[in-house]
C-alpha cells in the first residue's frame, strides 16, 4: 500500500518589522496537496499553454506579474492578463486545500507579540482540522526559509503537533513549477 503523503507549500506576505498602514497584516498561506492525487496532467497542460503563449519553462510569479516587475517589466497588460488567467484556470481544476493565517500587525506591540500571535494562529488553524493532518503518514513542508522568524515558528509548531513531519527548503528564484512529488527535487529544489 502506498504511503499517504501531504505536501505543504508555504509562503508569507508581510514582515516582522513595525506596523505600517500600507501593509497592515502578516499572512501565512499554505497550499496542501495530497500526493495520492496526480496533478501531472494538469501541470503538463499548463506548461503547454505557457509555451504556446511564448513563456517556455516559466514559473508564474504573481506579485511581479501584477506589479509589472522583473521578467514582466516589458510585457503588455494583455500578455500579463493571459498568464494570470492561465494560472487561475490551472488552480481552479486542482483538488487541493489551503490554510491562511492572518495577523493584524497593529494588535502586536512588538516582534514578541507578533511571534506569539502568529504561532497561536498557525497552531489553532492546524488543530481545527487535526483529523485531516493525522490521516497522513508523512507531512512534507516546503518553505524557502525567507524569514528566519517564520521558519522557527513553522518548525516549532509543526514539530510539536506532528511527529511525522519533515522540512524541505525550496528556492523560488530558480523559477520552475514544482512537480508536486514527494521525492527530493532535481531542479535545484530540495
Amino acid at each position: 500500500m502506498k504511503e499517504k503523503i501531504l505536501s505543504v507549500f508555504i509562503d508569507e506576505s508581510g514582515d516582522f518589522g513595525p506596523y505600517d498602514f500600507h501593509a497592515p497584516y502578516y499572512l501565512v498561506a499554505m497550499v496542501l496537496h495530497n500526493q495520492e492525487i496526480d496533478i501531472q496532467p494538469n501541470i503538463k497542460e499548463l506548461e503547454n499553454h505557457l509555451n504556446h503563449l511564448g513563456y517556455r519553462q516559466h514559473a508564474i510569479h504573481t506579485g511581479p506579474l501584477i506589479r509589472r516587475e522583473s521578467v514582466y517589466s516589458n510585457d503588455f497588460i494583455e500578455d500579463r492578463r493571459k498568464l494570470f488567467h492561465a494560472l487561475f484556470h490551472f488552480t481552479r481544476k486542482l483538488q487541493f486545500r489551503y490554510v491562511c493565517v492572518k495577523v493584524r500587525k497593529h494588535e502586536c506591540q512588538d516582534v514578541v507579540a507578533l511571534t506569539s500571535k502568529l504561532s497561536k494562529g498557525i497552531a489553532d488553524a492546524l488543530r481545527k482540522h487535526d483529523e485531516f493532518w493525522n490521516w497522513f503518514e508523512r507531512i512534507i513542508i516546503y518553505y524557502d526559509n525567507g524569514q528566519v522568524e517564520l521558519t522557527k515558528i513553522l518548525v516549532s509548531v509543526f514539530s510539536t503537533l506532528y511527529a511525522h513531519v519533515e522540512f524541505r527548503k525550496v528556492k523560488p528564484v530558480e523559477g520552475e513549477l514544482l512537480p508536486l512529488y514527494p521525492e527530493p527535487y532535481h531542479n535545484g529544489y530540495g
